[in-house]
């Protein structure tokens, strides 16, 4: 797809560079620039077939219809895009008829999903400034500033000064295939910065998951936070709390797992962002010295996983983010004369009852993830069948994986972690040897149940005479 590109990408800074005079490349745009074909490395071969059916149809009813957003910063990066968004004149009722196998999404932010299979097309229409309101057209604000909903629409240039990063606002025009940059993000991407357009804190208030997006994207992208993007962070992080814990969730997944995980997490506590979203996790770290290691390596682990494109799940991520504030939990009630297990039942209840007012969990994670603690428990038995029982679990391979990382943080001695990669890769004498140098009183592979003694028959006397 993208023969005859990769050599204009060589150096992209530079060759982006090159479409500035020396002084554009040093100071703001005076007004849109527009870019023709012949003057940009961006080409129809790098889109998807059904972004481009989408472009067509619109464009053929009379709508304009731009690619825009992360395909287009992608493809300026060098980097094969995956996902499109198109922005046109075209209201999603309208939208909604040109194309059958679509629907409309959303109340806050209503937008059209075009469905080729498995891909889908996301549609979106100009927004518009928010003294437009008419109709059922209308943005609303909370009192902090919040946008509830923003169904406003108006021109091509208006919804380029409302999208959040300069380097989101570039649109490549099916007509005449050039790129229309309203905001300077061709001159950000060259010198890989992240800028909010407008007023950042106003931005911010707008929608506080804006703060987010830019740890996100600087992760992903190895991009700097201009200054003035970065400066209200900071203080403005708590404007998170305000955020529906549905739609963090799904803002977890995107910072998480996307294989970047792990700078993620480091810029999220320098901007104090992580305490937001994990505050009980937050509060532990500064007691237990264990618990950051133990996340970073988790998300490193699922990092790795990722680029090499074998599967993940949250549910593991999720359970190393709160191990830490369910061990200290567990702590203070064993400390009170609760026996372990009863323990850490209650503190993973209480943990995930507290973090479910930040951050929605559906069941089917949160239930793995008390699987992966509850296991930390029966690891360490092995006695008689419990060591075949274990390993038979659904979550084993989850939870033992777990176990070498808490060894590796520092949070208990090594040493059972090696017992258990021994067990897995033995064959049955090994196993038998591994189980009785454990203690145990099993037979081959630790299958042999205890011989019980045979119940003594009591005597019955006999009958006397009648």
């Amino acid at each position: 797809m993208f023969k005859g590109f990769t050599r204009f990408l060589q150096g992209p800074g530079e060759r982006l560079r090159s479409l500035f005079g020396p002084e554009e490349a040093s100071g703001p745009a005076a007004g849109p620039r527009i870019i023709p074909r012949s003057e940009h490395p961006v080409s129809r071969q790098h889109f998807s077939e059904a972004a481009l059916k989408v472009l067509y149809r619109l464009h053929n009813a009379g709508y304009e219809a731009y690619l825009v957003g992360g395909c287009m910063r992608d493809s300026l990066l060098g980097k094969m895009p995956k996902d499109f968004d198109v922005a046109t004149d075209a209201t999603p009722e309208q939208v909604r008829e040109l194309f059958r196998n679509s629907r409309i999404i959303g109340r806050r932010f209503r937008i059209v999903h075009v469905r080729f299979g498995r891909e889908v097309i996301e549609v979106t229409t100009f927004r518009g400034t928010h003294g437009d309101d008419h109709g059922d057209h209308i943005a609303q604000q909370s009192e902090h500033g919040l946008l509830l909903r923003d169904n406003v629409w108006g021109n091509i240039q208006e919804d380029a000064i409302r999208r959040d990063f300069t380097v989101n606002a570039i649109y490549y025009s099916i007509a005449d295939f050039s790129i229309h940059d309203f905001a300077d993000g061709m001159r950000d991407i060259a010198s890989r910065t992240l800028r909010l357009i407008g007023d950042p804190a106003l931005r911010y208030r707008e929608d506080p998951v804006r703060m987010l997006r830019a740890v996100r994207f600087a992760a992903k992208l190895d991009f700097h936070i201009a200054p003035e993007t970065e400066r209200p962070i900071a203080e403005l992080a708590p404007l998170l709390l305000q955020i529906p814990p549905a739609r963090l969730f799904d803002e977890l997944l995107k910072l998480f797992m996307a294989g970047h995980g792990e700078n993620t997490f480091r810029l999220l506590r320098q901007y104090g962002l992580f305490a937001m979203l994990f505050p009980e996790t937050d509060e532990a770290m500064a007691e237990l010295a264990w618990i950051e290691p133990l996340i970073e390596q988790a998300l490193a682990s699922t990092d790795q996983r990722i680029h090499e494109e074998r599967p993940v799940t949250p549910a593991f991520l999720i359970a190393a983010l709160l191990w830490g504030p369910v061990q200290r939990r567990q702590t203070a009630l064993e400390a009170n004369g609760m026996p372990p297990i009863p323990a850490l039942q209650l503190a993973s209840q209480q943990v995930l009852s507290r973090q479910l007012q930040h951050i929605s969990i559906p069941k089917r994670f949160s239930l793995p993830v008390r699987d992966i603690w509850d296991l930390q428990q029966r690891l360490p038995q092995r006695r008689g069948k419990r060591a075949l029982q274990t390993r038979e679990h659904p979550r084993f391979r989850a939870a033992y994986d777990f176990l070498l990382l808490r060894e590796a943080a520092g949070e208990i001695a090594p040493g059972l972690g090696d017992w258990w990669t021994a067990y897995q890769e033995g064959d049955e004498h090994e196993q038998r040897r591994l189980l009785e140098k454990a203690g145990t009183d099993a037979g081959p592979a630790g299958n042999s149940a205890r011989r019980r003694r045979p119940r003594k028959r009591r005597r019955r006397s006999s009958p006397g005479p009648s």
